[in-house]
């Protein structure tokens, strides 16, 4: 029962993922439908960051009342909709309305999975969890590359939509493999509610959720401009651009299969270091002038490789560091700071490259990376203080 549990949450997780790159890989078409600028795509990104904010911070309360698996069928039913609504916007206040569910269907479903697989699942699952993220975020921009070409950018959002409504479909007639740890959940639907004050108060908790904000700021903007970056820096055509964004993903996807295997012999701080290193990497080759278009395929590449540990091992590592009756809460704030990154970076980027130009990429996420893996040993070594 608690694998076939397990196989439904990778299930969902999927869901998670498949509307995260879809935007990045539509929006070279679609700003001209709206006669939108390029940058205006982090106005969009900025709003449904902004609601997955709101709804990370409100999901220790929601998995309290609500239980994990409500939570996660809600939210997958909401980000379905909200899908659908973009493929029948035809102005751009009305993507921005519609991004509004779009951001509150993924905070407190990111939030309450994560929780619930750090408590009762293995760093390895913890990593191969994201890796079905990671396969979300590969499929659809597929899906908008083919649609590109034979219809048209909103046939890729609704066959998103609909890949959505089948996901809900199986979590509903799944609903019992919930009970599995029903007895065994301390930090998950009971115990009092942590809250933000509680959490701050916690040794090293600060540190932590600076660290979350820097990497999903880094995996943010490559995520919305990788195939900006592409055509404009690259001369690579608009279609092919959408296809290789995936190449991030890819990466990123194969990493935390592969890490899967790593993760419970190296421990969550070794797979950190690990990712960060490999990251580093990928980025100075992405961004090293003089090279051909295929090294900064391949550094895209490498740059997924090394993010691929660091989001599931900081994660998996909560309950351990600040103990299981704090994780609901904590991870709650995690996923709240993660996304504050992802709401308020990418737009910065969009306006900081329209006057530097599309090439500080490299350089814009390398800043952010590192910054990441210094507040990561901060945390460590403030718990291990207080232990």
């Amino acid at each position: 029962m608690a694998s076939l549990l397990l196989a439904v949450i990778y299930l969902a997780f999927i869901s998670l993922g498949l509307p995260d790159s879809l935007l990045g890989a539509g929006w070279p078409a679609m700003h001209g439908f709206f006669s939108a600028p390029l940058s205006a795509a982090g106005v969009i990104s900025m709003v449904i960051s902004g609601g997955t904010i709101v709804s990370s911070l409100a999901s220790e309360r929601l998995i309290r009342r609500l239980g994990t698996r409500m939570v996660t069928l809600l939210s997958v039913l909401l980000t379905a909709g909200a899908l659908w609504g973009f493929s029948v916007s035809t102005r751009f206040w009305m993507l921005c309305v519609w991004a509004v569910p779009y951001g509150l269907g993924a905070g407190s479903i990111d939030a309450a999975m994560n929780n619930y697989v750090a408590l009762h699942y293995t760093s390895r699952d913890m990593s191969w969890l994201h890796c079905f993220w990671g396969v979300g975020t590969i499929i659809s921009p597929q899906i908008m590359s083919r649609a590109l070409i034979r219809a048209s950018w909103q046939a890729g959002y609704r066959t998103v939509s609909l890949i959505q409504l089948g996901i809900a479909a199986v979590l509903l007639l799944t609903l019992p493999l919930w009970r599995v740890h029903a007895e065994t959940a301390p930090g998950e639907e009971r115990g009092s509610v942590l809250g933000i004050r509680g959490a701050l108060r916690l040794r090293g908790a600060p540190e932590l959720l600076c660290a979350f904000f820097c990497y999903c700021s880094a995996e943010s903007v490559c995520m919305l401009w990788a195939a900006s970056y592409l055509v404009t820096v690259r001369g690579v055509g608009v279609e092919r651009a959408a296809a290789f964004a995936s190449l991030f993903f890819i990466g990123m996807t194969a990493g935390r299969f592969l890490a899967g295997f790593l993760s419970n012999r190296l421990g969550d701080r070794n797979m950190i270091r690990l990712g960060f290193a490999v990251a580093a990497a990928g980025v100075a080759v992405t961004g090293l002038p003089g090279l051909p278009d295929t090294a900064a395929l391949a550094g895209l590449v490498i740059v997924g490789l090394g993010c691929a540990p660091v989001y599931p091992s900081i994660i998996h590592s909560t309950p351990a560091l600040f103990g299981a009756e704090n994780s609901r809460g904590l991870i709650g704030l995690e996923m709240a700071s993660a996304y504050a990154g992802s709401t308020f970076m990418p737009p910065l980027f969009g306006v900081i490259s329209a006057g530097l130009g599309m090439g500080i990429l490299p350089l814009f996420v390398g800043g952010f990376l590192i910054g990441m893996i210094l507040l990561a040993e901060r945390v460590r070594k403030k718990t291990e203080q207080s232990g």
